[in-house]
C-alpha cells in the first residue's frame, strides 16, 4: 500500500481546460489551478491524468478498478503535459498515471535508439527516476500522427512524410506547443525528412480546435492521435512514417515504486483488457455521445467482468 501523502500541489498558472472538460464530459476541475490544494488520508493512491480526454477515461478506468479492489483513490485529472505531471509523480505528489511508451521513454532520454515496443519497454527501466516504474503496458496504442486532409493529400500527391519535401508551399503544423522542440516535432521533419515546417500552438492535445484548424486550412498537418474517431469521422489521412520517426505509444502506467503487488495486479489487468478497439470505442463514446469518462470507464470495465 502507498505511505501517506500530506501534500500541497504547486502552483503552475491557471490552464484552459475548458474545451477539453467539454470534449470529454468529465467535470474534474484542474487539480493545479492557482490556489487548490488536495490531501490524501492515510493509504490513498493518487492517480492522474494528461489534459486529454482520452487519458483520463484510461485514468477512470484505473480508479475505477482499485476502488472495486478495496484500495481509496484520489483522482487528480487533467493536470497538463509531461513536463507538469512528471515532476508531480518523481516527488511523490501523485502516485499513477497513465502514459504512452514511446514519448515517455523520450522525455527522458531524446536520443534513444530503441524503435521497437520491446525495445521501448526494456529501456524505460534505465531513463525513468529511480522512484518510479513502467507496469505492463496495454495492447492498446494511441500514437502521435501527422494527419492531412483527404484532398490536401489528393491534391498534392501526399500519402507519406516523405513526400512532404516536394511541396513547394509553406507547411503549418497544429499541435501542442512541445511539438516545436519533440524529436518528433518540427525538429523531427527537419533532420529525418528534410522538411521545414513551422508551428500553430494549439493546447487541445489533437482535440475539436486542432481538428477544426485542418479542416478550415488554418493548418496543413495536424498532430491528431492515432486512436481518435475524427480521423475517420472527417475522412482524415495519416501519413506513413516510413523512418519509424515517431515511436509506438502503447499505454503503459507509470508509477510511484512503492505500488504494491495487488495494486499492480489491479492496475495490469485494466490494461490486459484494454484493446485497440476498446480505446477507440471508448473515445468515440467520449467525443460522439458526450459520455463522461466515468460511464465509460465503467462501461469498458463491466464489459470486461473487472468490476460488477
Amino acid at each position: 500500500m502507498f505511505t501517506a501523502k500530506k501534500r500541497r500541489l504547486a502552483v503552475f498558472g491557471a490552464v484552459a481546460i475548458g474545451a477539453m472538460v467539454a470534449l470529454s464530459g468529465c467535470s474534474s476541475s484542474n487539480p493545479l489551478k492557482s490556489g487548490s490544494t488536495a490531501t490524501a488520508s492515510a493509504g490513498t493512491i493518487v492517480i492522474g491524468s494528461q489534459q486529454y480526454y482520452s487519458n483520463t477515461i484510461v485514468a477512470e478506468a484505473y480508479a475505477q478498478a482499485l476502488e472495486a479492489a478495496g484500495f481509496k483513490v484520489d483522482r487528480q485529472f487533467n493536470i497538463g503535459q509531461r513536463s507538469v505531471y512528471l515532476p508531480e509523480l518523481a516527488a511523490g505528489k501523485i502516485d499513477l498515471i497513465p502514459d504512452y511508451s514511446g514519448n515517455l521513454l523520450q522525455f527522458y532520454d531524446a536520443k534513444t535508439t530503441a524503435k521497437s515496443e520491446a525495445d521501448i519497454e526494456a529501456a524505460l527501466p534505465k531513463a525513468l527516476p529511480s522512484g518510479l516504474r513502467v507496469l505492463t503496458a496495454a495492447p492498446a496504442t494511441d500514437q502521435d500522427t501527422y494527419t492531412v486532409t483527404k484532398a490536401f493529400s489528393d491534391k498534392n500527391g501526399i500519402t507519406s512524410l516523405a513526400d512532404l519535401k516536394k511541396f513547394k508551399g509553406s507547411l503549418v503544423v497544429g499541435a501542442n506547443a512541445e511539438f516545436q522542440v519533440r524529436p518528433y516535432g518540427i525538429p523531427g521533419l527537419k533532420s529525418v525528412y528534410g522538411t521545414t515546417a513551422t508551428l500553430k500552438a494549439i493546447a487541445d492535445s489533437g482535440g475539436p480546435l486542432t481538428v477544426g484548424a485542418l479542416k478550415s486550412g488554418t493548418v496543413q498537418l495536424a498532430d491528431i492521435y492515432s486512436a481518435d474517431p475524427a480521423i475517420k469521422a472527417n475522412d482524415f489521412v495519416s501519413l506513413a512514417d516510413p523512418q519509424n520517426m515517431i515511436l509506438p505509444q502503447q499505454i503503459i502506467p507509470v508509477a510511484d515504486k512503492k505500488i504494491d503487488t495487488k495494486a499492480a495486479a489491479v492496475i495490469e489487468k485494466v490494461d490486459a483488457a484494454l484493446t485497440q478497439e476498446q480505446l477507440i470505442s471508448a473515445n468515440s463514446k467520449s467525443v460522439n455521445d458526450k459520455s463522461s469518462a466515468a460511464v465509460i470507464a465503467k462501461a469498458f470495465l463491466q464489459a470486461a467482468g473487472i468490476v460488477k
